[in-house]
């Protein structure tokens, strides 16, 4: 990064964030030049960090964050809702650089994008780099799950069989029964129902109102 102002692309289907964002920056002349991504565009051309707003994860699978992430050499900063810290975890999993809630103010803001495209990571509370600490840590993480128990449960969560999760997650059902049970083990669960209820208290996505209404499948 030169010394001008930070290149951004704001990625949100809500104007109100574009707007807010931009607001935000206008306080701070000099630290951020908001641009329009072009897909087209040579490596050269690409803005220094995309600034994606994680509800765009809500109704879909987040193919176009997957690209940014993949195939951009720009860092990848998410733009958390605190109502949804499911949504921030689905983007850190995803690899994003770092995330930051939009509610922040604009200095943590502009601390977290300069700490993104500096490759450093997400800033810790002194400030210093380190991958994915600071309030949107991955969930779980607090009790050891491990990423793969992480997206199981997710997925059971959801609402999903054992034989549903492990044709999502490419597994034998064997290897998912086994993932649960560790899972399990670390949270203190012994029945799905209860795993359910810890995986919605701390922060996993809710199952929708149909996922509600199916019978849920034991770990035998």
């Amino acid at each position: 990064m030169g010394e001008g102002p930070v290149t951004a692309a704001i990625i949100s289907a809500h104007e109100i964030v574009h707007t807010g964002l931009e607001g935000m920056f206008a306080t701070r002349p000099g630290a951020v030049e908001v641009m329009v991504l072009d897909p087209g565009a040579p490596d050269d051309q690409q803005p220094d960090v995309i600034l994606y707003d994680v509800f765009g994860l809500h109704d879909g699978e987040g193919d176009d964050l997957d690209r940014f992430v993949k195939d951009y050499h720009s860092a990848v900063v998410a733009m958390a809702r605190d109502l949804r810290p499911d949504l921030a975890a689905r983007a850190l999993a995803k690899g994003v650089d770092a995330c930051v809630t939009l509610a922040g103010d604009v200095d943590e803001i502009l601390e977290v994008i300069r700490s993104a495209v500096a490759g450093e990571g997400q800033p810790d509370a002194a400030g210093t780099g380190s991958e994915q600490s600071g309030p949107y840590a991955v969930l779980g993480e607090e009790v050891g799950l491990t990423p793969r128990e992480t997206d199981i449960l997710r997925l059971l969560t959801l609402g999903m069989s054992n034989q549903e999760i492990a044709d999502e997650c490419f597994l034998s059902i064997n290897s998912v029964k086994s993932y649960i049970r560790s899972a399990y083990r670390r949270i203190g669960a012994t029945s799905r129902s209860q795993a359910v209820v810890w995986c919605i208290q701390h922060g996993f996505e809710p199952p929708s109102e149909d996922d509600v209404a199916q019978p849920s499948a034991s770990v035998d």
